[in-house]
């Protein structure tokens, strides 16, 4: 199952010694293992966060050993699977790719239903990891955000420092709080 079990236990462990935990999880692709989604879903995170990283044409350099569409179709079954548990994914620009690329990732992510988009800039953690192909304004960072919320997502982080896990607890609760407001629609 690429790990989803241990991931799922480890959920159930949390639920049963501290009930009162919010759980993000931030998964691998579980080496596109079928199946996987649902054995993690059935362990009822409050978050389900699974990052794309980057857009489809840099996948095989960023991200050498997962596929895009499989990333894309595992947050997609999530949603399947449970169509109100909460779900996240997040890219990293300054890669090389282009506005329209991003947009695009954004598409795919509100057709796989994702909630919660990150947006941060990307910094080459070691020099055997693709170089920086430049820095992303502040400016363009939130015209990002502008997009991503007319795309309808849920919420928007984007920001130079964003990271996926950075404020996982108050974002849970405004997400929360979001999609209450959206039902009251």
């Amino acid at each position: 199952d690429g790990g989803a079990a241990h991931f799922a236990e480890v959920v159930r462990q949390i639920r049963l010694q501290a009930p009162n935990t919010t759980i993000e999880i931030l998964t691998p692709d579980f080496l596109r293992k079928d199946g996987a989604a649902a054995v993690m879903i059935d362990a009822k995170p409050d978050v389900f966060n699974h990052n794309l990283e980057t857009v489809p044409r840099l996948y095989l350099k960023i991200r050498p050993g997962a596929r895009y569409f499989h990333s894309l179709r595992l947050l997609q079954m999530v949603k399947e699977r449970d169509p109100n548990q909460f779900t996240k994914s997040g890219i990293m620009v300054g890669l090389g790719e282009t506005k329209e690329e991003v947009m695009q990732v954004m598409d795919d992510m509100r057709s796989a239903g994702v909630d919660f988009i990150t947006i941060g800039q990307y910094l080459q953690p070691t020099r055997k990891h693709a170089a920086i192909d430049r820095f992303v304004t502040p400016e363009e960072f939130k015209a990002y955000e502008a997009i991503a919320r007319a795309k309808g997502f849920l919420m928007v982080s984007s920001s130079p420092l964003t990271r996926s896990s950075h404020h996982a607890g108050d974002d849970f609760a405004r997400l929360k709080a979001a999609r209450e407001a959206q039902l009251r629609r």
